[in-house]
Formats: C-alpha cells, sequence, structure tokens
C-alpha cells in the first residue's frame, strides 16, 4: 500500500469563508432523500424487495433509508439512482427546471446527513451547490467529512472529482492511500474501491460527482 504526502501549492486564503461548519437545518417543505426513494419506487410499482434483489441491499435497510433512520452514502444513492432508473441529481437534491444554475454563498441548499449501514455514526454532511439545473448528470457538492475509524468501502458507477479545502483528508482508492491536504485534489473511476474520510476531526472538500 502506497501512502503519499503532498503539500498544497497554491494559496488557500481564498476558501476560508467558502466552507466553515455546515449547518444542519433544512428548508421548510424540503424533501429528504428517503421520501424522494419511495416516491419513485412507489409510482414505478416496485417492492422493497425487488429493489433489495437488484442493488444487494437488505430490506431492513432500504426501509431505514425510507423511514429517514438512515441517510444513505453518494454512492448507495447511485445504487438505487440505477436501480429506480432516475435520475442521481434527483434523488439527491430534486428535480431542477433551469438550464444553468448561479448559486450565492448564502443560497446553498439541501443540507443532507449520510451516516453508517446502521446509521449509528455520522461519516458526512453535503449541500448541493447545483439543484436547480434540469437534466443535469453532474452533482456539485461541498461536503464536511468526519473521521471513520470503521470505514465503508464504496465502489458504484460513475466518476468522482474531490478538491480538498479544509483540513486533512485520507483518501484510499484500491490498494493505494493518500493523505490529502488544502489545495490537493482527486479524481478517479467510482467502480474502483474507493474510502474518504477527514484524518482527524473534520475537513472540507468540494465534490463533483459524475453518475455515469
Amino acid at each position: 500500500m502506497t501512502v503519499k504526502n503532498q503539500k498544497p501549492s497554491i494559496d488557500i486564503d481564498f476558501f476560508e469563508d467558502l466552507t466553515g461548519e455546515i449547518p444542519v437545518e433544512t428548508p421548510p417543505g424540503a424533501e429528504d432523500i428517503g421520501q424522494r426513494i419511495r416516491k419513485i419506487r412507489e409510482a414505478k410499482g416496485m417492492s422493497l424487495e425487488s429493489i433489495s434483489q437488484m442493488t444487494g441491499f437488505e430490506v431492513d435497510f432500504l426501509d431505514g433509508i425510507e423511514k429517514n433512520e438512515i441517510q444513505p452514502q453518494l454512492g448507495t444513492v447511485i445504487k438505487l439512482s440505477k436501480a429506480l432508473d432516475s435520475a442521481f441529481g434527483r434523488l439527491v437534491s430534486g428535480v431542477g427546471d433551469r438550464l444553468y444554475s448561479i448559486t450565492r454563498k448564502n443560497e446553498r441548499r439541501t443540507i443532507q446527513r449520510s451516516t453508517s449501514q446502521k446509521g449509528q455514526t455520522h461519516l458526512y454532511t453535503y449541500k448541493s451547490l447545483a439543484p436547480d439545473v434540469k437534466g443535469r448528470h453532474m452533482e456539485a457538492l461541498i461536503v464536511q467529512l468526519e473521521e471513520s475509524p470503521a470505514k465503508e468501502i464504496s465502489v458504484h458507477a460513475g466518476e468522482e472529482f474531490i478538491y480538498v479545502l479544509q483540513g486533512a483528508v485520507v483518501l484510499e482508492i484500491g490498494e493505494d492511500k493518500y493523505e490529502l491536504e488544502p489545495g490537493d485534489s482527486a479524481y478517479y473511476l467510482s467502480t474502483t474501491p474507493h474510502h474518504i474520510a477527514a484524518k482527524t476531526g473534520q475537513a472540507a472538500i468540494l465534490a463533483v460527482l459524475y453518475e455515469g
């Protein structure tokens, strides 16, 4: 296993106001991911059992997501979007209706938390940066990472790009392990087993996910 450390090569002071603590709040009337998944599944006449067979997720796990007892990781949402034949962005932040999106710093919306598969450990919090674009195939997010000693490896379709904004990040891709600092970035195919977390405390990244 390879461990690499890199120093930031740019001035990162510009990003100080970009991240900070992501508050735990949801816009009034906003649906959570569990509600979106349930509505789409029921509209398609699909059972939890059929979704379980298509994704490999346990029925109890899927039921916990729909009941908002478990907040799914983004890789899990991508797998569910494939099974439901629904756009990944629709599950993450709803259906957009615009040709483009300009998002001011104080206008970021749709905050979600992600937990472990048992719903007991908080893994990260994310906020969508462009939820209003219709038919989008990428999802741009500000993600606040937590430490994750009991790491859960993610494998799913698509591609990911991450850029570290604050803190130290541990990224594992296949057999390789990297420690990333502010200014470092990574691009990888999501079909390669991967795991990302804060090295200590919390860290913030810009993440762009392409569903594929």
